[in-house]
């Protein structure tokens, strides 16, 4: 088949662990050089290295936490740096905090969950979009939740949050196209890190609402995230994709 993504830069968020895994390995073996970006250095540079050695490919290793607006501009201004491009963006990083009731959401909790899920891919999307759109195009990954469509009482914040992260699917792809495309990759339960910490009937109750009867592997991920990023989707755009397993 080739390398779909040869010649490529990518950007992904929340890259150093769990999905966001699994896109810079998938991106790195179809030939792209990669921006790996989240909170932890340490981790980002492990998996840097992996890549690098692993297929030959460039690899960045970028300390972001994507819900503070400077530090989004201090990524795109790296990977421009090293790269001088960058053709894909996947806004992958992530995060829902636990509460006991609504009335008990602290502002502070609820501008962090908004912060990391809707400002900074809001952010990370102007500011890279725009560069994308005034040279060779590109392509933008949204990576929504099933929360979105279907708000659980202990996750409205973030329900809202991606909720917002698909409105802002739509607006981009009305702003930098016809050259850039922004799709929603919107997924359902996968067995990441964070799962493991899931009770034992939580992940088999969510299992069974899926048609697959299955969580998610996070390797599940990269057909949709390949398709996207790649050429493959070269008539696609504004578009939300349910990768949950049939879940209802």
């Amino acid at each position: 088949m080739g390398k779909p993504l040869s010649g490529k830069v990518s950007v992904v968020t929340g890259g150093s662990r769990g999905l966001g895994r699994e896109m810079v390995r998938a991106f790195a073996a179809a030939g792209s050089d990669v921006v790996i970006a989240s909170r932890k250095l340490d981790a980002c540079e492990e998996l840097a290295r992996e890549v690098r050695d692993a297929t030959g490919q460039r690899a960045l290793a970028v300390a972001c936490n994507v819900g503070d607006w400077a530090q989004c501009d201090t990524l795109a201004d790296a990977a421009y740096a090293e790269f001088g491009r960058v053709d894909v963006l996947v806004n992958n990083a992530g995060m829902s905090l636990l509460y006991p009731r609504l009335d008990q959401v602290s502002e502070a909790m609820f501008d962090k969950v908004i912060a990391t899920n809707l400002k900074g891919p809001f952010r990370l999307s102007a500011l890279i979009g725009a560069r994308m759109a005034a040279g060779g195009g590109g392509s933008i990954v949204n990576i929504s939740s099933i929360e979105a469509a279907h708000p659980e009482p202990l996750a409205v914040p973030y329900a809202a949050a991606k909720a917002g992260l698909e409105a802002l699917t739509g607006g981009f792809a009305h702003t930098y196209g016809p050259s850039v495309r922004v799709n929603t990759i919107r997924c359902g339960p996968f067995d990441t890190d964070i799962a493991k910490a899931w009770p034992a009937e939580m992940r088999t109750e969510l299992a069974r609402h899926t048609a697959l009867g299955r969580l998610g592997a996070p390797a599940d991920i990269v057909g949709a995230a390949l398709f996207f990023a790649s050429d493959a989707s070269a008539y696609c755009t504004g578009a939300t994709l349910a990768l949950d397993g049939g879940f209802r």
